[in-house]
C-alpha cells in the first residue's frame, strides 16, 4: 500500500474539518425528510406510512453504494472520491425540490442516496489512515460535530423553512450548502495537505467479493456488522415517525416539531462534549450498554408523554444514547481491516443502511395497523438487549 502526502498532524486537521462539513451535508440530506412526511402525505394523497418510501429510498441507495466506493476509496484516494461523488449529490439534492410526484421525488433521493453515500463511510476510513487507534474515538466524535449539526440543520430547518416556504424550498436551501461546501473540498483536494493512502491492485469485482466475503468471515468484524444492521433498523426506523407521530398526536405545526426533534442532535452534541470523560470512564463495554438503556428510555418517554414538550426531553436521550453506541461501533470497524480500510468501513455502512431501510420500511407497515406506541416501545427494548449482547462480545474480545 502506497501512501503520499504530508503525515498526521495539525496541517492535515483541515482536511478532516472540511470533510465534517461534508458531513454536515450528508447527514442533513439523511433527516431533512423527518419533518415533512405528513406535509408531503398531504400534498401526494397518501399516508406518513407510504411518504416514508423517501426515507427508505434514500437509505436504499445509501447503503447499496458502499460496496462500489469502499473499493474506489482504496484504488483512488478516499478525499478523491468524496469530492467526485459529492459534485452528483449536490445536483441532485436541489433537483428534489422540482419533483410532480412521490415517484419522482423518491426516484430523486434514491440518486441524492448514492451519491452522498461516499461521504461519510470514506471520511471514517480516512481518519482511521491518519490516526492511532488509541486516539481514534476522540476525533471521530470531533468529526462527528459536523453529522450531528448537519442533522440538527435537517431537523429544525426542515421543519421551519417548510412551515414558511413549503418542503421544495428546504431542498433548495440544502443544494446550496452542498453546492458551497462541495467548491471548499475541491480546493482543498488540490492541496497538499490532504493524505492520498492507495492500493497499487486495479479493481476487479472477483478481487472485491473476496474481500468483503473475507472480512465478514472474521468473528469480531462479523459481530460489528451485525450489531450496526440492528442499530439501523432499531434506532434509525424507529425516530423516522417521531415528526409524524407528534404532528398526528398534538397537531403541532412543523416549525415546533423540527425544535423538537432537534432533541436528538442535541444529544449527540452533549455526547460530543463528554465524550473524553465518557470514554475514559465507562470504555467501549460501558459505552454500548449505557447507550442502549438511554435509547429504551427515550423511547419509553415518547410513550408516555404528559405534554408535547417533554419529546426534546425523550429525543435527547435517543441522541446521546446513538451516539454512545454508535461511535463505538464506529471505532471497531475502522480496524476491521486496516490495510483496505475503505472497503470495511464502506461495507459497514452498507449493513447500517440496509438496517435503516428495512426498518423505516418494515416499521412503515406496522404503523399504519398497530399505531406508534408499539414500535417505539419495541424499538426501545431491542436495543437495549442489542447494548447487552454487544458489550459481551467487547469484553470477550478484550480478554
Amino acid at each position: 500500500m502506497g501512501a503520499t502526502g504530508d503525515a498526521a498532524g495539525p496541517a492535515s486537521m483541515r482536511p478532516v474539518v472540511l470533510l465534517s462539513m461534508a458531513g454536515f451535508c450528508s447527514m442533513a440530506a439523511m433527516r431533512v425528510s423527518d419533518p415533512l412526511l405528513p406535509e408531503i402525505a398531504s400534498e401526494f394523497a397518501t399516508t406518513p406510512g407510504n411518504a416514508s418510501v423517501i426515507g427508505t429510498a434514500f437509505a436504499l441507495a445509501y447503503g447499496i453504494f458502499q460496496v462500489a466506493y469502499g473499493p474506489l476509496g482504496d484504488r483512488f484516494g478516499k478525499y478523491r472520491v468524496i469530492v467526485f461523488a459529492i459534485v452528483g449529490a449536490t445536483a441532485a439534492v436541489a433537483a428534489t425540490a422540482l419533483a410532480g410526484s412521490l415517484l419522482m421525488l423518491s426516484s430523486l433521493r434514491f440518486v441524492a442516496g448514492a451519491a452522498t453515500a461516499a461521504v461519510i463511510p470514506l471520511s471514517l476510513a480516512y481518519i482511521g489512515d491518519i490516526t492511532a487507534y488509541e486516539h481514534r474515538q476522540a476525533v471521530l466524535a470531533r468529526y462527528m460535530t459536523g453529522t450531528i449539526l448537519g442533522l440538527l440543520f435537517g431537523q429544525v430547518a426542515g421543519g421551519i423553512i417548510m412551515e414558511f416556504a413549503g418542503w421544495r424550498a428546504v431542498f433548495l436551501v440544502l443544494g446550496g450548502a452542498y453546492a458551497l461546501i462541495t467548491a471548499l473540498l475541491i480546493v482543498e483536494l488540490r492541496s497538499q495537505r490532504v493524505v492520498h493512502r492507495l492500493l497499487p491492485n486495479p479493481i476487479r469485482p472477483s478481487r472485491v467479493l473476496a474481500q468483503y466475503l473475507g472480512i465478514m468471515k472474521q468473528r469480531h468484524p462479523r459481530r460489528v456488522l451485525i450489531a450496526v444492521f440492528i442499530e439501523g433498523f432499531l434506532l434509525y426506523g424507529g425516530v423516522t415517525y417521531i415528526g409524524a407521530f407528534l404532528r398526528f398526536t398534538y397537531a403541532i405545526d412543523y416549525g415546533t416539531i423540527g425544535v423538537m426533534l432537534a432533541g436528538f442532535g442535541a444529544g449527540g452534541l452533549l455526547y460530543i462534549l463528554l465524550s473524553r470523560p465518557v470514554i475514559r470512564r465507562l470504555g467501549e463495554s460501558g459505552m454500548v450498554q449505557a447507550g442502549g438503556a438511554c435509547v429504551l428510555f427515550g423511547f419509553a418517554v415518547m410513550t408516555v408523554l404528559p405534554a408535547w414538550q417533554i419529546s426534546s426531553l425523550a429525543n435527547v436521550l435517543l441522541g446521546f444514547g446513538f451516539f454512545l453506541v454508535h461511535n463505538t461501533l464506529q471505532a471497531n470497524a475502522t480496524q476491521m481491516a486496516p490495510d483496505a480500510r475503505g472497503s470495511a468501513v464502506s461495507l459497514f455502512a452498507f449493513f447500517l443502511f440496509m438496517g435503516q431501510a428495512s426498518g423505516i420500511a418494515a416499521l412503515g407497515l406496522v404503523l399504519d395497523r398497530a399505531g406508534y406506541g408499539p414500535i417505539f416501545l419495541f424499538c426501545g427494548v431491542a436495543m437495549m438487549a442489542l447494548g447487552l449482547w454487544f458489550a459481551r462480545m467487547l469484553r470477550q474480545v478484550a480478554r
